[in-house]
């Protein structure tokens, strides 16, 4: 008949009752040995059969390891930036430990390791009937059981979400006693005979030396040595190798990087501290040391030398989170946040979490300290942490254009994720100014003026001209277009001022650029649509601070009332300077696993937004902007590479520049990080702070420039920087109503003047200027209405005697006629010929004004 399987509790709970104690010893005995041997007795045979039945396989899997983030120093190599782990493991391969470190582990830890097949029956039987007896042991286990332990504690570890399931995996582990304890240890020997069966000595020993927890956060003997001795674990020392051999035990009591003591005695008194010499620590190193003495593995000269040595610890903690990584901390939190949130890391948040801190992944990133490193010098010189009396902060990135490769980003704070200390002490942050909401934390600022670049790619798009003439002068405007939703209209005729409430002028887009003229702009939008404006801004990369759309439905919109990223902006500017072709920003070249292969990084693409034709022309302005006394000029670096940009200020309270090379582009923001304080009324080392844009912004571009270079750019399209006036209309003869429609439609201005002697009907447009033709656009056109009084001089008088050509003009109501000038002329008979009139024939007066007939006689009258 088949034996019926039966749970290890079961079958163990009972055993004792069954066979006796000596029944275990003899189940230990015959599974250690050899399994496939039956015990005499059915109930022996029965557990045996059991023990047989147990899971056997268990799979290694993947150590827990530490991702590590790198960038290249300005010779190319990949440094190490910072690493993000949940455990500091630094595996190693065998021949990597110093050998003294593996005599030392196997004398204190299991000194027939060589000889078992996985179990050391004497010290298992201990442990085994200390659990019958119902006393709880951590003992008797073989490296080869303390192997399969630490495998199983890591894959709970692994799978845990919280605090509590992680100190649960490890209690659960180690401490059951009982019924669960006797089947925690039997499926222990279970698992370690199979891997005996499956894998070397060697192999084994190393991956539990590779596995095993030294105290805190740290696992594995190379952490442990680097972290405690600051040596790797291949030169160790006989004393080093003797204290952490020791320390496996029970690793957070003999730690020893706890100079006030790591743990208390019963009265609640720290011990094991630098005061006592870590005196626990110091027992559990002269044991090791006595078993090595005891196996014949060190000479009693060099055991007594290292009992003689004190326990001395050279602390060296590993670097780790983005604290650590100093000056580059904010690019490294852009990192982070991108892994954290990014699908090529994981489909949910844990997932990506555990990658980051577990996963072992080796990211190279983007960061050229060629450029970083200017950067934060000029930022650390020109931007203080902190003002008095406001929130003040500074940002700037550089962005590779033709790839979208950040290659700098830095930040005027101090880099702190204790919010205590950020609270308290503005001068500290973890937001990540440069980013948006999803990768800094940040809301973005209002782009003031650097926004206009999406107006002026619209304007060309639209095919209007740079050098078409507008009127830019300060008005209030009274309506724009906006397909997204309602027009804007103006229902309380405000006038939105320029910069020091200049007074614009008539002029051309090209003009309005290098000046950033905001009136220019809104005569520049009231031919456009709002909507297109916000469309072009979203195809080239923009987006709010949140991450929704821009928002473009008034006037203010124009001129960067909408709160951007600097990164985001760098990018737009970038794709004016990349002929058109936007290329999404990416922080991540490369990403690998722990063994070296490649995984997915991130997806970004460069896209054609532009037309080349468009980008070109829009470049030809942007380059004015930086020229001559364009309001960029103070930011050029002037060493021979183009450069195209823009400046921009929102209400005194915020302040940008972005300028970019055909290679590199550079946006750098100055502000207030929250509220309002003028920039322009406080200064820093002698500069206002709405300059300091222009202390920074040069010099990171040189910098960049003198790295990737940059060439000249395109020809700007002919077509799109013609000259162009604007048609005006004649409107003579309509009424004041229909002219005013009509003008407006046609883009101008419209103002009523006062009425006029007209032949034309009483209300009806008597007269306009300018006059009709070609006139710049937007102009004002001033209409007068006709009085209804007035009436035309008939030209027909010539040839008429005086007297006649009186009395003709009489005749059709003119009530003051009068002869006029006179000139002789030989052989005129009678009284004179008429010639004409004052005002002359065609003109349009009053009934009553005087007419002057002019005429020919033979003898004028002196």
């Amino acid at each position: 008949m088949p034996v019926k399987n039966r749970t290890a509790s079961g079958v163990l709970g009972g055993l004792a009752g069954l066979v006796g104690l000596s029944a275990v010893a003899g189940i230990l005995v015959t599974a250690t040995v050899t399994p496939a041997i039956a015990l005499s007795g059915a109930a022996a045979s029965s557990a045996i059969t059991m023990f047989d039945n147990l899971p056997s396989v268990l799979e290694i899997e993947k150590l827990m390891l530490p991702t590590t983030i790198y960038y290249k120093d300005p010779a190319g190599a990949d440094v190490e930036l910072t690493k993000f782990y949940d455990q500091n493991r630094s595996p190693v391969a065998f021949d990597q430990i110093a050998p003294v470190m593996y005599d030392a582990i196997l004398s204190s830890e299991d000194k027939n390791f060589y000889k078992h097949g996985g179990v050391d029956l004497v010290g298992t039987v201990s442990a085994v009937l200390d659990n019958v007896r119902g006393r709880d042991t951590r003992g008797g286990s073989s490296i080869s059981q303390q192997y399969v332990k630490n495998i199983l504690v890591q894959r709970c570890e692994s799978n845990a979400t919280t605090d509590e399931e992680l100190k649960n995996c490890y209690v659960e582990a180690t401490t059951a006693v009982g019924d669960k304890g006797l089947q925690r240890k039997l499926q222990e020997m279970r698992y370690a005979i199979a891997l005996e069966q499956k894998y070397s000595k060697n192999e084994i020993l190393l991956g539990y030396l590779n596995i095993a927890g030294f105290g805190g956060t740290n696992y594995g003997v190379d952490a442990a040595a680097r972290y405690y001795f600051n040596v790797a674990a291949k030169d160790l020392t006989l004393g080093q190798s003797a204290a952490l051999a020791g320390m496996v035990q029970n690793p957070n009591a003999y730690r020893i990087d706890k100079p006030n003591g790591s743990t208390t005695d019963k009265d609640g008194n720290p011990i094991n501290s630098a005061a006592d010499g870590y005196a626990l620590t110091k027992d559990r190193q002269l044991y090791v040391l006595d078993r090595l003495l005891a196996d014949g593995k060190i000479t009693q000269e060099a055991h007594d030398a290292a009992v003689a040595e004190p326990i001395t610890p050279v602390i060296t903690p590993p670097k780790t989170g983005c604290a650590a990584a100093g000056e580059v901390a904010y690019f490294c939190q852009y990192v982070k946040n991108i892994i954290k949130t990014d699908p090529a890391f994981g489909a949910t948040p844990e997932e990506r979490q555990k990658a980051l801190q577990r996963g072992g992944l080796k990211i190279y990133t983007t960061l050229d300290m060629r450029v970083q490193q200017p950067a934060q010098d000029i930022m650390t010189k020109s931007a203080p942490p902190a003002i008095a009396n406001m929130e003040f902060g500074s940002a700037a990135v550089s962005v590779e254009a033709t790839t979208g490769r950040v290659l700098a980003m830095v930040q005027n704070k101090n880099f702190s994720e204790d919010q205590a200390l950020t609270q308290a002490d503005h001068a500290y942050t973890s937001l990540v100014y440069a980013a948006d909401q999803k990768y800094g934390s940040s809301s973005g600022f209002a782009a003031g003026s650097t926004f206009k670049l999406f107006t002026l790619v619209d304007w060309l798009e639209k095919g209007h001209s740079l050098n078409e003439v507008l009127n830019g002068r300060a008005r209030a405007f009274k309506k724009v277009a906006n397909s997204c939703g309602s027009p804007w209209v103006n229902t309380k005729n405000e006038i939105v001022n320029n910069f020091g409430k200049a007074p614009g002028f008539v002029g051309t887009p090209m003009q309005f650029t290098a000046a950033s003229l905001n009136t220019g702009f809104f005569a520049m939008a009231e031919k456009l649509d709002l909507c297109d404006i916000k469309n072009v801004a979203t195809k080239m990369g923009v987006t709010q601070g949140n991450g929704e759309e821009v928002k473009m439905d008034n006037l203010f919109s124009v001129i960067g009332s909408n709160a951007v990223s600097p990164l985001a902006m760098a990018g737009a500017f970038g794709t004016v300077a990349n002929n058109g072709i936007y290329c999404q920003p990416k922080a991540i070249d490369r990403v690998t696993d722990a063994d070296g292969n490649d995984l997915p990084i991130p997806a970004t693409t460069c896209t054609q937004v532009l037309d080349p034709s468009i980008a070109a022309t829009a470049a030809y302005a942007l380059q004015g902007v930086m020229n001559g006394s364009g309001t960029g000029a103070a930011s050029n670096p002037r060493d021979g590479t183009p450069v195209l940009g823009k400046t921009g200020t929102n209400e005194d309270d915020q302040t940008w520049m972005v300028e970019s090379s055909t290679k590199v582009a550079t946006a750098v923001w100055v502000g207030n990080t929250t509220g309002f304080a003028s920039l322009s009324k406080q200064r820093f080392n002698g500069t206002q702070l709405s300059q300091i844009r222009h202390k920074i912004a040069p010099v990171i571009q040189r910098a960049a420039n003198s790295v990737y270079g940059g060439d000249r750019f395109p020809q700007p399209d002919q077509n799109l920087t013609k000259s162009i006036l604007t048609d005006l209309p004649n409107v003579v003869g309509l009424s004041i109503d229909e002219a005013t429609a009509k003008l407006k439609d046609a883009g101008f201005e419209v103002a009523v003047g006062d009425a006029i002697d007209s032949s034309q009907a009483e209300g009806t447009v008597a007269a306009q200027n300018p006059g009709a033709g070609k006139v710049a656009g937007g102009t004002t056109v001033t209409i007068n209405p006709s009085n209804g009084a007035g009436v035309t001089v008939p030209g027909d008088v010539a040839g008429k005697s005086v007297s006649e050509a009186i009395s003709y003009l009489r005749s059709l109501g003119f009530g003051n006629v009068q002869p006029g000038a006179c000139t002789e002329e030989a052989g005129v008979k009678g009284n004179g010929t008429a010639t004409g009139t004052n005002p002359p024939g065609g003109s349009v007066v009053n009934r009553n004004a005087q007419i002057n007939v002019d005429y020919k006689s033979e003898h004028c009258s002196r």
